[in-house]
C-alpha cells in the first residue's frame, strides 16, 4: 500500500494553536516589560525632583520651619517640602542645649501615572545647622 507522508489537517491546526498561544504569551511579557520600564522612568524622575528639593532646602539661608511647594517646569511632578526643628535633646532630663540645631526635612513628590492614578514618592533627611 502506498502511504503518503506529511501532516494531517488536525496536526497543522494543533501546531497553529500552540504557536499562537506562545506568541500571545510572549507579547504579554513584552508589553508588561514596557509598562514596567515606563513606571520605573517616572519613579526615577520623581526621585531626582525629590533629591533636588532636599538639596535646595537650607542652602541659601538658614532653614526655617514650615512648608514650601512647587512643580517642575512641565507641571508633571509636584513637590512639597516640610522643614521641622527636632527637639529631642531639649526634653526634660536631656543634655544641655547645643550650639547646633537639628532639622528634619521631608519631601513628597506626587504625579499621575499613565493610567491617571496618583503616585507619590517620599524622601527625608536630617540637617545640622549652627544655632544663631
Amino acid at each position: 500500500m502506498n502511504r503518503q507522508r506529511g501532516f494531517t489537517l488536525v496536526e497543522v491546526v494543533v501546531a497553529f494553536v500552540l504557536l499562537s498561544i506562545v506568541f500571545v504569551m510572549a507579547f504579554e511579557v513584552f508589553a508588561k516589560g514596557l509598562a514596567r520600564t515606563g513606571t520605573m522612568e517616572e519613579r526615577s524622575q520623581a526621585m531626582m525632583v525629590a533629591q533636588s528639593a532636599l538639596a535646595a532646602a537650607g542652602v541659601e539661608q538658614s532653614p526655617k520651619e514650615g512648608e514650601t511647594q512647587g512643580a517642575t517646569a512641565d507641571r508633571r511632578f509636584q513637590w512639597v517640602t516640610r522643614i521641622t526643628k527636632t527637639d529631642e535633646g531639649m526634653k526634660q532630663g536631656g543634655p544641655a542645649p547645643s550650639a547646633y540645631v537639628l532639622y528634619r526635612i521631608d519631601v513628597l513628590v506626587t504625579w499621575q501615572d499613565a493610567q491617571g492614578k496618583p503616585q507619590g514618592l517620599p524622601l527625608s533627611t536630617l540637617m545640622v545647622w549652627t544655632a544663631t
